[in-house]
């Protein structure tokens, strides 16, 4: 508590703010009463700290300072700095091999070229206790401006923090290498901007995503599902056997239940389940929320498989999440809506790692 509640963002001061020296997301003050910093448990709370406030780090850094690419290399670090974390950074041409359109989608608005972020964590064979290999898919969307479907002007410089979930998923992943879970994780973390360059999808345009499903774009600023629909494709593929996204998706979970908890949506009751009692255990709170087929309706389009986005308001949280249900190949998973828990007014919140490495924990004791 120590280390996250005194961490603040300095680096872009001239001077630090008075009363506090300048710190960095990796400089935790881990203060342990009666002992030394020696104990499995405390080092555990070291690392976990750390964990939080390089999330926030990353997700608070202006978007100049925080582009696809260097959010990439922010990983590269995180996964070069321990022997069990690799990491492979998929540019333009890869991504455009995997036939990804619904991400070059996004991406095209942009000078900025995308990144898919590949990380994957594999503990020694002898201390794994599971088969099972959990997916971890964090939106990494490092400006929103809304893109032709634009935003209102005011509180759009927050928007440098809609790839929260991105940040929460590279910090976990550190973390979860640091705690030594024996259950292999691979974490996958779509890098874009939404911007408005000459060659901006629009509303009507027609993409086809990595999996053949073909998507009409009825709002440009409903893309964060579209660059998860090719991420959560891509993390199945790359053998997850459960897969748990988390991204600052919709304004409408936070309408719907408001900023205590996210919306967890699922399609596995028991991982479901299991998710939301990771995040009662950690403070991640997690309420579930419909994924009734009475929805399916909904994501329907005239003029392709689905579209991205309800013409009438309603519903617009669990739309969301139907409309991702079609990338996760079958695979058990659950979505996790931060947008009303990523932030609190200017500041991240670092939401999403704790429960990512405890929800690892968990699978791992699954046979």
């Amino acid at each position: 508590g120590l280390a996250t509640g005194a961490w603040r963002l300095e680096a872009f001061r001239s001077k630090p703010a008075k009363g506090k020296r300048r710190r960095d997301a990796n400089d935790p003050d881990v203060v342990v009463a009666g002992g030394a910093l020696t104990s499995t448990g405390a080092k555990a709370v070291a690392a976990t700290a750390e964990a939080l406030n390089l999330a926030r780090e990353l997700a608070e850094t202006p978007s100049n300072h925080m582009t696809p690419t260097i959010l990439a290399k922010r990983a590269e670090q995180v996964a070069r700095s321990r022997r069990t974390l690799s990491i492979d950074v998929l540019g333009p041409r890869e991504i455009t091999t995997l036939k990804a359109g619904a991400l070059l989608a996004v991406a095209r608005g942009s000078a900025e070229q995308p990144r898919m972020i590949v990380m994957r964590y594999r503990p020694p064979k002898a201390a794994r206790t599971t088969k099972e290999v959990l997916g971890l898919v964090g939106k990494g969307v490092t400006f929103d401006t809304g893109g032709i479907s634009i935003k209102p002007a005011g509180g759009m410089e927050e928007m440098k923090m809609d790839m929260a979930g991105g940040a929460a998923v590279i910090a976990a992943m550190g973390l979860i290498a640091d705690l030594e879970i024996p259950a292999e994780v691979v974490g996958v973390v779509p890098a874009t901007e939404n911007m408005l360059g000459d060659a901006a999808m629009k509303p009507g345009d027609v993409f086809t995503a990595m999996n053949g499903t073909t998507i009409e774009v009825t709002n440009t600023d409903a893309e964060g599902r579209l660059i998860l629909a090719d991420a959560l494709t891509y993390c199945a593929r790359q053998g997850a056997t459960r897969i748990v996204d988390m991204a600052t998706l919709t304004g409408a979970i936070v309408v719907a239940i408001g900023e205590v908890y996210a919306g967890l949506f699922g399609t596995d009751p028991a991982f479901t389940e299991l998710v939301r009692e990771a995040g009662d255990e950690t403070g991640d709170l997690c309420w579930p929320m419909p994924m009734h087929p009475g929805y399916d309706p909904l994501v329907k389009s005239p003029v392709a498989d689905l579209s991205n986005a309800a013409k009438k308001r309603q519903a617009g949280a669990v739309y969301a999440a139907r409309f991702l249900r079609d990338f996760t190949e079958g695979v058990p998973w659950c979505h996790v809506d931060v947008a009303g828990t990523a932030m609190q007014g200017d500041h991240a919140t670092g939401f999403g790692v704790r429960l990512a490495a405890d929800v690892a924990s968990r699978v791992a004791r699954l046979k």
